[in-house]
């Protein structure tokens, strides 16, 4: 059994305008120090994936700029997709190629964007979660998922219940640096309100969906053919035309046919015998100014500066300019302000998911130049 890596960079990441822009995603940004996040997430799997079984899938406009920030992956394994259509039709390209090359290949599957603080408790997840997906009997082998211990009443994200069998409460039960084992699912939720965030939590036995994925690539094909048969019709034959003149074509009107779906909607929430190891190893999606706001180091004021930054009577805020112009924040609380030259973001940090939205008022009124 060979163990493969497949980070998912096709996204755009919008709530982190303006710095994210279409030329420069959110994957390529040194948000939370020197290196990408695309950087960070190829150097945690190390040494538990070898480079020469890493892959990428992003969009084809990024293939050469992922190329240059992740030299040690092979560059035949940088897949480009034509098209963006949601996290399914790049999970099954992701298999489809790795089938090609390795029939015994188990995949784990990561977005790139994410933090993870504490790598060699994730590496005990991963190992968890990789035994058991191998195959028993005569299954293909589970499909397996990270679930991370819910710290508060998170709204942004989708969460998952799991069956102790009986044993009693997973806070009580399971210690953070307990060996992880893979344990069923029971059910998913969708991004919950807070009140139904706070009876997740009081519950004990939820866990926010993380979107990090491990099975083998013939258990996750079956899994199209029985789940999303229209996307395994297009892109199972996919194996053979890898390699051949015919490969780009094949790809291209299996992305032009392709249906946009998640992977969690179109398989996870449908299929039977879906497992989950639970982890806590200091995970966050990162997916807002807030969130970088909240994980940075801060001064006593609860303040993060970064660039020629002043802050006077300011509180909770995080401030960033650029190119050494100034930026100051005078009886500021909870503020993001992101100055990036062309674009100056000024929000409440309770607001930071909202910044989506502004990208697509820009795309609406044809300001494509500041997207």
């Amino acid at each position: 059994m060979a163990l493969h890596a497949v980070i998912m960079a096709g996204g755009v990441g919008s709530r982190f305008w303006p710095r994210s822009r279409r030329s420069t995603p959110k994957q390529f940004l040194d948000v939370l120090g020197d290196a990408s996040l695309i950087q960070n997430t190829f150097a945690r799997l190390q040494p538990l994936v070898e480079p020469k079984n890493v892959w990428v899938v992003t969009h084809a406009d990024y293939v050469e700029t992922t190329r240059q920030h992740l030299p040690a992956v092979p560059a035949d394994h940088v897949l480009g997709e034509p098209v963006a259509r949601n996290t399914a039709p790049c999970v099954a390209l992701a298999a489809a190629r790795l089938l090609a090359e390795d029939p015994d290949a188990t995949m784990v599957v990561l977005p790139a964007d994410h933090l993870i603080a504490n790598v060699g408790r994730f590496h005990q997840v991963l190992e968890a979660a990789v035994a058991a997906a191998q195959p028993g009997g005569d299954g293909p082998g589970a499909l397996v998922t990270i679930g991370i211990r819910p710290t508060h009443p998170e709204t942004g994200y989708g969460y998952l219940q799991y069956d102790l069998e009986g044993d009693g409460r997973p806070g009580d039960l399971i210690p953070d640096d307990a060996a992880p084992q893979a344990y069923p699912v029971l059910t998913f939720a969708e991004k919950p309100d807070l009140p139904t965030a706070e009876r997740f939590l009081d519950a004990g036995d939820f866990l926010w969906n993380s979107g990090m994925f491990i099975w083998r690539a013939d258990a996750i094909l079956a899994a199209f053919e029985r789940y999303l048969p229209k996307v395994w019709r297009l892109f199972a034959p996919l194996v053979e035309a890898f390699g051949t003149d015919g490969e780009a074509a094949a790809i291209a009107e299996a992305y032009e046919r392709a249906p946009k779906i998640s992977i969690d909607y179109g398989i996870m929430e449908q299929a039977d015998g879906v497992m989950v190891v639970p982890g806590a190893f200091g995970w966050s999606d990162v997916g807002d100014w807030r969130a970088v706001h909240d994980i940075a180091d801060k001064d006593e004021a609860g303040n993060r500066a970064e660039g020629t930054v002043i802050l006077q009577d300011t509180a909770r805020s995080y401030a960033r300019s650029s190119d050494g112009r100034l930026l100051v924040l005078v009886g500021m609380t909870d503020a993001l302000v992101v100055d990036t030259g062309d674009a100056v973001l000024v929000c409440h940090r309770d607001q930071a998911q909202k910044v989506k939205d502004v990208v697509d008022f820009l795309g609406v009124h044809g300001m494509d130049g500041y997207m």
